[in-house]
């Protein structure tokens, strides 16, 4: 007989219930929790990989690389834990001699969230799907998880699900520490839910923004993490293009149609000085197929959309034999780009980007300070000294999360410095990265406490800083 699945009600009452108890885990017993679920799945690989290659048309190499990403990132959580650098206690001591006046004896600790809600993304299905980077910080801050599965890869996400439980449950994690939920209608109802305490998304700005309404919309709002939409520009400098000309087209190249430009980190948008030598430059442009049809559907109605515009032109490509899709560049100006600032946001997911030219170095930099919220901006510059370069960095500052020189936006390492961010509409939350270690800040809560005797205080602000947590103790490090 088959056991029926359990309803949404069901696992959220289950993962409140377990959010009580990881309030008081350890950051240790965390991290224990973390190294099983990515034994476990590099264990399952082979079966994983292979349903993910049936549901997603991505290659097998790709898939394995994810895979490996997925678990690493797991697996530095977990280390991360254990060394006591991810979670931080600050304690100030009183002071009858405090330059305001006394201070009182006053402790910050970090508190979990509660229940977390995720949204899995489409183009990942490993690394920001299931036990993607989002679920695996949110355990690591001692969250239960209701992870919502993408309709991209069912199958894949209920057989990497699997996994989870039971790796989770072997290591002794509560029960309702992690559960799954597919469709539309429980997706919304669950950001709803008085029981959940935050929300974490990577998908379309139109999707996002509508989950973010419902989440600040709630009788008591909560926090949603949004990852939505970037164009990702480059800003070719006319120092560059003269001594690197050919290695930057090349690089642009891979770099665009990198996993058929399915990559929330594509150079969409390209500002050089010489459009005509750089269209010249150009090798074969080569893209595999998308991740289904309904995105594939998706990138030919954004690429028409963008061609509509005016001053916008379509430039022919040569695709490669082994093309499965047509990769597709479009041009126009910067004199057109700063009448009309919205072609910077015009996202086209899949192989596709704009190329701009701009006639002087004050079009350039006019761009930069035109340009709106991204999670990545790239400086193209000469090695030998360029003085435009050093005038890009601020206003891309202003408005990108991460400022790239000479190198690619696509390849996003997972470390403690990552920053995977960016202002609206590339996230609803700038100030927090969704890869990395700091991801772990989204899902905590500092509370402070004054004054309470030492048996009342919690373990990680007591006089002796426990395994896993670092103590700053009256402004210095312990």
């Amino acid at each position: 007989m088959t056991t029926p699945a359990p309803t949404l009600d069901g696992v959220l009452a289950s993962a409140e219930g377990a959010a009580r108890t990881l309030t008081l885990s350890s950051p240790v017993e965390r991290a224990g929790w973390l190294s099983a679920l990515a034994d476990a799945l590099d264990a399952a690989g082979p079966e994983l990989i292979a349903t993910a290659q049936a549901e997603t048309n991505l290659p097998t190499g790709r898939l394995t690389g994810e895979l490996a990403r997925t678990t690493f990132q797991a697996r530095l959580f977990a280390e991360r834990l254990r060394d006591g650098s991810l979670l931080e206690a600050r304690i100030d001591h009183a002071d009858p001699d405090w330059p305001m006046g006394p201070r009182p004896d006053i402790r910050r600790a970090l508190r979990p969230l509660g229940v977390v809600v995720v949204f899995a993304a489409s183009n990942f299905p490993f690394a920001f799907s299931v036990a993607g980077g989002d679920t695996v910080s949110a355990l690591a801050a001692g969250c239960p998880v209701v992870l919502k599965a993408h309709p991209g890869h069912p199958r894949l996400s209920r057989e990497t699900a699997a996994v989870v439980v039971a790796a989770l449950e072997s290591a002794g994690a509560p029960a309702g520490v992690f559960s799954l939920i597919e469709g539309f209608e429980d997706g919304i109802a669950a950001v709803r839910d008085p029981r959940v305490s935050a929300v974490g998304f990577t998908g379309s700005v139109s999707g996002g923004r509508a989950l973010f309404d419902v989440a600040v919309g709630r009788p008591v709002p909560i926090p949603f993490y949004g990852e939505l939409g970037s164009t990702n520009p480059v800003f070719v400098t006319p120092r560059g293009w003269q001594d690197r000309g050919a290695e930057i087209v090349e690089g642009f190249a891979g770099s665009m149609t990198l996993g058929s430009g399915q990559f929330c980190t594509k150079p969409g948008i390209v500002l050089v000085p010489d459009v005509d030598g750089f269209i010249e430059h150009l090798p074969e442009l080569t893209a595999g197929p998308m991740l289904n049809e309904r995105i594939q559907t998706g990138f030919l109605t954004a690429t028409g959309g963008l061609a509509d515009c005016d001053g916008v032109e379509t430039v022919p490509t040569v695709a490669g034999a082994d093309s499965a899709v047509a990769p597709v560049l479009l041009r126009t100006t910067a004199e057109r780009v700063l009448a009309d600032p919205e072609l910077l946001g015009m996202e086209c997911f899949g192989p596709a980007a704009l190329l701009v030219s701009y006639s002087s170095i004050e079009e350039l930099l006019a761009v930069a300070r035109t340009s709106h919220g991204q999670l990545t901006a790239t400086i193209q510059g000469s090695e030998a000294g360029d003085d435009v370069a050093a005038a890009l960095v601020e206003p891309l500052s202003d408005f990108a999360g991460r400022v790239i020189w000479n190198q690619w936006p696509t390849g996003v390492t997972v470390s403690d410095a990552q920053h995977h961010g960016g202002p609206y509409p590339a996230t609803t939350a700038p100030t927090t990265t969704s890869v990395g270690t700091a991801a772990v800040a989204r899902w905590l809560r500092p509370v402070a406490y004054q004054n309470l005797p030492a048996a009342l205080l919690p373990a990680a602000v007591g006089e002796t800083a426990p395994e896993g947590v670092r103590q700053v103790i009256d402004g210095r490090q312990s």
